[in-house]
C-alpha cells in the first residue's frame, strides 16, 4: 500500500522521518510545510502551507514535527480532516489537552493516532522489556532513571525557552522519555513527589527536574532526575529486580553524545556482604533501529486495521497526568 504522506515541521525530526518512511517504502512524501526550510537540502517535496496538506483529499497520512504548542491543535485539525497522524512527543501541554484529542479520536476511530514516544523503540529497551514480561529475575522492585545534556546561551533564542511554545523545559523536552520508559516498564504511577528548579539558566522555563514516583498496588517506586545542568549528555536507566538487575548506560544517537548504548544484566544475585560483578554481561548495541521500528509499528496498524499498542493516546494520557503533578509540585 502506497500512502500519499505529508509532513508538517521538516527540521531535524521531519527529515528523520522522511528518511525512514522512504527506506520503509510504506509510501511518498508528497508535500512538506516548514516556514524556515533550510535552502542547502536536496531533493525536497513540495513546500506548502499547513491547511493544504490537511486539506489534501489524496494525502491519507500526517506527520506532526512542529514546536510543541502545535501539536495538539494540528492533531485534532488532521483527525477531523479524515488523516491518520504520527505526532511528535510531547503529545500537547496537558492530560486535559489529550482528553480533547481522546474525543476527536472516539469520533474517528477508523484512523490511526500515535506518538513518536521513540525510546521504547531501541533495541535494548525491547530486550529489557522482555526479560520484564517473562519475569527471569522477578518483580521489579525499584527502578531509577537520569537523563541530562548541557545547553548554551544559544538555548535562549530557541523555541523551547518560551514556555508559551514549549509547555514547559527539560521535563518536557527531555525528561518526558524517561517517564515514558518507566511506565512502559511498570505501567502507572498514582504517587508523584517532585522538585522543580531554576538555579543556574534563570529562564522562564525549569532546569531540573526530581521526581519520585509510586505505583500503590505493585510497590514500585521510581525515581527521576532530568536536568539541562549534567555539564554532559547523559542517559541511564536502572532496574532492580527480585533477583537481580539491568542497568542501560548510553543511548545511540546521530551525535553519539550520549555515548554507547550498553546494557548490563545481572543473572543472579552477588553474594553479600562481598559482592562482585563476576556474574554480570554487557551486550552493547550499535545500530540505532528505533525510527524503523517506529515507523514500521504505525503503517503496519494503518494497513492491517491493528492497534497502535506502543505510543497510543491513552499512553499519552497517563504520562501527562503524571507530568501535569510534577509541575503542580
Amino acid at each position: 500500500m502506497n500512502f500519499k504522506i505529508g509532513i508538517i515541521g521538516y527540521g531535524k525530526m521531519g527529515q528523520i522521518r522522511h528518511k525512514t518512511i522512504m527506506e520503509n517504502g510504506f509510501g511518498e512524501v508528497v508535500a512538506i510545510s516548514e516556514p524556515k526550510l533550510d535552502k542547502n537540502l536536496d531533493k525536497v517535496p513540495p513546500n506548502i502551507s499547513i491547511d493544504d496538506i490537511i486539506d489534501d483529499n489524496k494525502i491519507k497520512v500526517i506527520i506532526i514535527c512542529t514546536p510543541n504548542y502545535l501539536n495538539k491543535p494540528l492533531t485534532i485539525r488532521a483527525l477531523k480532516s479524515g488523516k491518520h497522524v504520527f505526532c511528535e512527543k510531547p503529545p500537547a501541554f496537558t492530560a486535559k489537552d489529550i482528553e480533547e484529542i481522546i474525543e476527536v479520536e472516539n469520533e474517528n476511530t477508523f484512523l490511526k493516532l500515535m506518538y513518536g514516544f521513540n525510546h521504547r523503540h531501541h533495541d535494548s529497551i525491547i530486550k529489557m522489556k522482555k526479560i520484564i514480561e517473562r519475569k527471569e529475575y522477578g518483580k521489579i522492585l525499584w527502578m531509577r532513571g537520569r537523563y541530562g545534556k548541557s545547553v548554551d546561551q544559544s538555548y535562549y533564542k530557541n523555541w523551547r525557552a518560551d514556555p508559551k511554545q514549549s509547555g514547559g523545559g527539560i521535563l518536557i523536552d527531555q525528561g518526558i522519555h524517561m517517564l515514558d520508559l518507566f511506565l512502559h516498564f511498570a505501567y502507572d504511577f498514582d504517587s508523584v513527589k517532585a522538585e522543580v528548579s531554576n538555579l543556574y539558566w534563570k529562564m522562564p522555563i525549569e532546569d531540573n527536574v526530581f521526581a519520585i514516583l509510586k505505583n500503590s498496588i505493585s510497590g514500585v517506586v521510581a525515581s527521576l532526575h532530568s536536568t539541562m545542568t549534567q555539564w554532559r549528555h547523559l542517559f541511564s536507566i536502572e532496574i532492580f529486580m527480585e533477583k537481580g538487575y539491568m542497568v542501560l548506560n548510553g543511548l545511540i544517537t546521530s551525535s553519539m553524545t550520549y555515548g554507547e548504548e550498553v546494557l548490563s544484566i545481572a543473572k543472579n544475585r552477588t553474594t553479600a556482604p562481598a559482592a562482585t560483578w563476576r556474574d554480570e554481561e554487557k551486550e552493547t548495541f550499535t545500530i540505532n533501529n528505533s525510527w524503523k521500528y517506529e515507523m514500521e509499528h504505525f503503517f503496519n496498524s494503518i494497513i492491517h486495521d491493528s492497534p497502535i499498542t506502543i505510543g497510543n493516546s491513552q499512553d499519552a494520557l497517563k504520562l501527562m497526568r503524571i507530568i501535569d503533578k510534577i509541575y503542580k509540585n
